[in-house]
């Protein structure tokens, strides 16, 4: 019924499930989160992701490498489309630019979006994409590399309405995390308010940013039901219908109807 369109599954804290991963997914599923995407974002936790992804019905797999994640050796066109001819990959990233952390790479992390969003372009994988204090240089390199016909996704979305507006333009979906249910997240509620429900995802990135009222916990897919909610009360919707809209965005995003 709804997915969690993106979670770092080899990270979250499984303590509470006595180290299994089958029961956190459970859990999830027993809140009506029947579909998950476990992210890349490095060549290291690569054959992790996939792994989890080949291992459950229900969980697909992302590869790439995360701004802050680069090396001095950016991973190259080819090796990106190798890596995602695997079963259960059917997307390319997380990648992107993130100045707020990394600013002192700013040429590395653009040559390596670049590569990614070339390698989105060869596989017809859509490309999740982390943007931070990089606006213009994020839709810049989208315009330049980027398919709109494979598009992609900014995810966990802080940025202003008029960037979110500029990548629907490229055919992009915006995906929002349990930031919108913190009290100081005013503005980005009211871009939630503005994107139509066909362009709409949610995710929890867990275990970052657990949403309301779990903040200061570790994140689980789970939790991807306090996202959705607070978007249904913004929008003036239900639950259902956004659970419905948003899975049915996934499904046409990730090429999986």
């Amino acid at each position: 019924m709804l997915v969690d369109s993106h979670c770092h599954l080899d990270r979250i804290d499984l303590s509470p499930y006595d180290g299994e991963l089958a029961a956190a997914v459970r859990a999830a599923q027993e809140r009506g989160v029947d579909r998950m995407l476990c992210i890349g974002i490095d060549l290291n936790n690569a054959p992790k992701v996939v792994e989890i992804a080949q291992q459950f019905d229900n969980i697909y797999a992302s590869v790439g490498i995360h701004p802050l994640d680069i090396s001095d050796d950016i991973c190259e066109v080819d090796a990106l489309v190798e890596l995602s001819a695997q079963e259960k990959v059917i997307a390319i990233g997380e990648t992107g630019l993130d100045y707020y952390y990394s600013a002192e790479k700013r040429v590395l992390q653009q040559d390596s979006f670049a590569n990614h969003l070339k390698a989105s372009v060869k596989t017809g994988k859509p490309v999740i994409v982390h943007t931070r204090d990089a606006r213009e240089d994020t839709l810049s390199l989208i315009q330049q590399h980027g398919d709109p016909k494979v598009a992609g996704v900014l995810h966990c979305f802080t940025e202003s309405w008029e960037m979110a507006s500029a990548a629907m333009e490229m055919g992009y979906y915006i995906s929002f995390s349990g930031i919108i249910t913190f009290k100081n997240a005013a503005e980005l509620r009211d871009v939630v308010k503005k994107v139509p429900m066909e362009r709409l995802l949610v995710e929890t990135d867990s275990p970052y940013l657990a949403p309301v009222p779990y903040r200061g916990k570790k994140n689980e897919p789970k939790y991807v039901r306090e996202v959705a909610e607070c978007v249904a009360e913004l929008k003036g919707l239900s639950f259902e219908q956004v659970a419905e809209q948003s899975s049915r965005n996934f499904d046409r995003l990730f090429n999986l109807v």
